[in-house]
């Protein structure tokens, strides 16, 4: 069983439109409407794995009560945190050549109170069932400190969870002292982690290396069109596969995550797991979460060779 803790989720809205332009009436020809935030994500496509998951997650007014019932409606168990403010709702559009713009809204703010609710619905929801992974994941809301997910890696360890951090930022940084079992960034989020540009795959493998020496147990860093890597104490992987054409990438690193703890998270085995997943999810629209009909193994590539000299299909500066 796979936990998931999401700590800012949201109700998200996906159009689909021929094209976006600014100022005009845009009128989409396909609309989805997806419980969202990346640990919500990651739920999700272990579900359509299915397996069994946890949401944890803080829920308010209309939009949580939403969040909570589309999330029962796909096999997921949830673990509400009930909270003052309403949980937040983001827009999506989706144009046909792949590009997609956001507009993410805040979400609510966090008390004192409510914050250490979440924590310790955490340690309720691992104690009482056979937890394989704790997935933690997404941005922090308005109320949790820095600090807030390395409390959480602390509590997890202490109780012998094994945990998988996916975030960014000060975040990041501050969890990484309490060496999380995995990090999952992306490039940009790996770039800003080490405080310099990434332009080739080799300047992601040292990052990620850095990531290690700074605590984490592994990295597993996506590097978008260019595939995916693993950095452990074991050595270094790098995974790619074909995509014939990108419809929407949301979520796609969620369900690249899941791909990883559902192969048991760890090794070559388990990246292949997650480009799998992650390719497949780049092929479906909005933020559906691919099942195993979705996959194709057979056009993932997982070798120790890595092409240290390709430059980044989108370097970060």
């Amino acid at each position: 069983m796979i936990l998931t803790v999401t700590p800012n989720p949201s109700l998200d809205r996906t159009y689909e439109v021929p094209s976006l332009d600014r100022g005009e009436v845009n009128r989409a020809t396909g609309e989805r409407v997806d419980p969202g935030g990346k640990g919500v994500n990651v739920s999700r496509a272990v579900a359509a794995a299915g397996r069994r998951t946890i949401a944890v997650l803080p829920l308010g007014g209309a939009p949580g009560a939403l969040v909570a019932e589309l999330l029962d409606a796909q096999g997921i168990e949830v673990a509400p945190v009930p909270v003052a403010g309403a949980t937040r709702s983001n827009i999506s559009v989706a144009e046909p050549d792949g590009t997609l713009t956001k507009i993410n809204a805040p979400g609510p703010e966090l008390s004192s109170a409510e914050a250490e609710s979440l924590l310790e619905t955490v340690r309720q929801q691992y104690r009482s069932g056979d937890t394989d992974w704790i997935a933690c994941c997404g941005s922090l809301p308005r109320g949790l400190g820095p600090s807030w997910y390395a409390d959480l890696v602390a509590r997890a360890h202490a109780a012998r969870a094994r945990i998988a951090l996916d975030t960014s930022g000060p975040a990041l940084l501050a969890a990484l002292r309490e060496r999380p079992d995995v990090v999952k960034p992306n490039a940009e989020e790996l770039a800003e982690a080490v405080g310099r540009p990434l332009t080739t795959v080799g300047d992601a493998v040292k990052a990620a290396e850095e990531l290690r020496e700074m605590g984490a147990g592994a990295v597993l860093a996506s590097l978008g069109a260019d595939g995916q890597l693993l950095v452990d104490g074991s050595g270094a992987w790098f995974g790619s596969a074909q995509v014939d054409a990108v419809r929407s990438n949301v979520g796609a690193g969620d369900s690249s995550l899941a791909g990883f703890l559902i192969a048991g998270g760890r090794g070559p085995d388990a990246l292949a797991s997650a480009v799998a997943h992650g390719a497949a999810a780049v092929q479906l629209p909005g933020s559906v979460m691919p099942g195993p009909a979705d996959l194709d193994p057979s056009g993932v590539t997982v070798t120790t060779r890595i092409p240290v000299d390709r430059v980044l299909t989108e370097p970060v500066s």
